[in-house]
């Protein structure tokens, strides 16, 4: 004889309740390949072609265009450095001295400078040159070498010979050895990096007003130095076939100012 029990018949009541109208569960037993082409197909939400959501395709093309910028200002840079590299290159060694280019800053050419140190020995300056060869020129120093105490000025001169038979620009660099006297030869006078033209047939005198900075002494790398090479080597300049100076345009001739100032006026020798 079964007994009633309202608590097992009530529990029973909403377990039927609870199940009523749900989906009977399935179960999948067959493989993957099946899996896949009876899984519900969910169409995706928010792509465009290409499936990409528009908010990532707007974050990508923000990307490359920063990419693109970057890009463009790294090339503009380098492009500007390339040019500018060799007159600022230029302009540091002659105001330091690095790289064996003799200072020709005249900010630094203070009194006490030029004080000459007679309690020192005198510093043996020689001096040297050379030509390009494509330059017919022909340039020597005037004397082999002078002797100097430091903070006494001295006065050189090269001599320049156009050997061609048409007007040349020829522009001179210079350098001075050993390397480390270059922060103390300065120059207070001189022709390099300046367009230096000579008729056909021509021959000019060019000075070189310099002296020794009496820093000089205090420097212990120098205790040994006793003698200084000054050295110059002349380039052909801005010229056509022909060697003349190019004429400039109308429109920038007309924009240039009526004077200049005055370049040095070299002594000629007969």
């Amino acid at each position: 004889m079964t007994t009633f029990n309202p608590v097992l018949s009530a529990l029973r009541r909403g377990a039927a309740e609870a199940t009523k109208g749900a989906t009977p569960r399935r179960w999948f037993s067959g493989s993957a390949k099946r899996w896949a082409q009876e899984a519900p197909k969910v169409p995706p939400t928010g792509t465009t072609q290409g499936g990409i959501r528009p908010d990532l395709r707007s974050r990508y093309k923000e990307k490359n265009k920063d990419l693109l910028y970057y890009t463009l200002s790294l090339g503009i840079f380098t492009l500007t450095a390339s040019y500018a590299s060799v007159p600022l290159y230029r302009a540091i060694c002659q105001r330091t001295g690095y790289g064996g280019i003799p200072i020709t800053d005249s900010t630094r050419f203070t009194p006490d400078k030029l004080i000459p140190q007679t309690q020192a020995k005198r510093i043996r300056v020689t001096f040297a040159s050379s030509v390009s060869d494509v330059l017919d020129w022909k340039f020597v120093p005037q004397q082999r070498e002078v002797r100097v105490l430091p903070g006494e000025t001295a006065l050189a001169f090269y001599t320049a010979t156009n050997k061609s038979d048409h007007d040349i620009i020829g522009v001179a660099t210079y350098s001075v050895t050993p390397g480390g006297v270059a922060p103390y030869f300065s120059k207070i006078q001189c022709f390099c990096f300046e367009e230096q033209k000579l008729s056909k047939g021509e021959t000019v005198d060019m000075p070189v007003f310099f002296f020794i900075d009496p820093e000089f002494l205090k420097d212990p790398q120098m205790k040994g130095v006793d003698t200084v090479t000054l050295s110059y080597t002349f380039f052909k300049a801005k010229y056509d076939d022909n060697g003349v100076t190019k004429p400039l345009p109308q429109p920038l001739r007309e924009s240039m100012p009526a004077t200049s100032p005055a370049p040095i006026t070299p002594t000629a020798t007969a």
